[in-house]
């Protein structure tokens, strides 16, 4: 039985921790486990922004983290915020890093992979490389540390595809530690070994750059 056929969502029942809100936007360390918006059927009902939304009735999404990966995400508490943020995203605006664990050494020390995405249909939620019809995926690397076994990296995505991260570091041999979906042995760890570390963009009112950041749980 596929990783996917047999899953169970199980959401951690941790309250959401909240890292910054103004009037215009609100900024969320999200957990492991955990949707960014409902899923399909009533057993996937439970996630962030749902559970945001008793504290802060009017919050609007604007990215999504997926279900496996923790870190630091935005949301809007206003209409012009929600429109001028994903304005940012969609024109590549943001500035997003991630740190992430993967399997043996990642060489060189820097280095980009830029491979176009799209979706496996048969085998959805997964993505594949697809140099003919794929959209481009372009990914940058810095090493932190490093072993034989493992590699610690911080992750740059330039672009914003599904499983962009997942599919970029296994295409190159060295798939993130945990990963369900991408690792052969995902079961050797307690999660997805990714998290998004900072994410940098401008704010919707005052227009000046913000950087918020939150440590990596592993």
């Amino acid at each position: 039985m596929s990783a996917v056929s047999s899953f169970v969502y199980a959401p951690p029942p941790d309250p959401p921790q909240i890292i910054h809100d103004d009037h215009e936007i609100l900024i969320v360390n999200k957990q492991a486990g955990l949707l960014s918006v409902p899923g399909r059927g009533e057993d996937r009902a439970d996630c962030l922004i749902e559970r945001l939304r008793g504290a802060f009735p009017t919050v609007l999404l604007v990215h999504r983290l997926d279900l496996d990966t923790s870190g630091v995400m935005v949301f809007g508490l206003t209409p012009h915020a929600q429109r001028h943020l994903s304005r940012q995203f969609e024109q590549r605006r943001t500035k997003k890093t991630y740190l992430a664990r993967l399997a043996g050494r990642l060489q060189p020390k820097t280095g980009r992979v830029d491979l176009p995405l799209a979706v496996d249909w048969p085998n959805r939620p997964r993505q594949k490389v697809d140099r003919e019809a794929g959209r481009s995926a372009v990914t940058d690397w810095r090493v932190v540390r490093d072993s034989a076994e493992e590699t610690r990296v911080r992750l740059s995505p330039i672009t914003g595809r599904s499983h962009q991260l997942r599919v970029h570091m296994a295409e190159i041999g060295h798939p993130i530690l945990g990963d369900p979906l991408y690792s052969p042995d995902p079961d050797r760890y307690p999660r997805l070994m990714l998290h998004a570390e900072t994410l940098r963009f401008a704010h919707p009112d005052s227009g000046v750059q913000i950087s918020f950041s939150a440590p990596a749980p592993f």
